[in-house]
C-alpha cells in the first residue's frame, strides 16, 4: 500500500523512494515499485518488469509498461534485447516462454523483430 501511495506523488521525490523500493527484499513490493517507476517513464525498472513477466508475477501490467517505455527507440531496443535474452535455448518453460513472446510483440524495433522472427 505504501508504494502505491507514493506512487501517486509527483516529482523526483517520489521516484527516489520508487527507486529504492524496487531494490527492497519483498518482491511485492519491488514489483509495484517496478510498475509505478515504469508508467513514469523511469528506465531503471526494466530489469524488474522482466523478471516479473519471467516469474508470471503481474505480468501483463510489466509488459504494459513496457510496452510504454518502448515508445523511446533507444529503450526498445534495450527492452527487447532483455525479453529476447531471456529466450536463448529453449530451456525457459512454455509458459514462461510464451509471456516473453507476448511481451515482444508490443515493443517496435529490429531486435524484437529479429527475436520474435527467430522463434517462428
Amino acid at each position: 500500500r505504501a508504494v502505491r501511495t507514493i506512487a501517486e506523488i509527483p516529482g523526483d521525490g517520489a521516484n527516489a523512494l520508487l527507486r529504492t523500493a524496487l531494490n527492497g527484499p519483498d518482491a511485492a513490493v519491488r514489483g509495484q515499485a517496478a510498475l509505478a517507476l515504469g508508467a513514469r517513464g523511469v528506465a531503471d525498472a526494466i530489469p524488474a518488469l522482466v523478471d516479473m513477466i519471467v516469474e508470471g508475477r503481474n505480468d501483463v501490467d510489466a509488459a504494459d509498461a513496457l510496452s510504454g517505455l518502448a515508445s523511446r527507440p533507444a529503450l526498445a531496443e534495450r527492452i527487447a534485447g532483455k525479453l529476447a535474452a531471456r529466450l536463448p535455448d529453449g530451456s525457459a518453460a512454455p509458459p514462461v516462454r510464451r509471456r516473453l513472446t507476448q511481451a515482444l510483440a508490443d515493443i517496435p524495433g529490429a531486435t524484437a523483430t529479429r527475436a520474435l522472427t527467430d522463434l517462428a
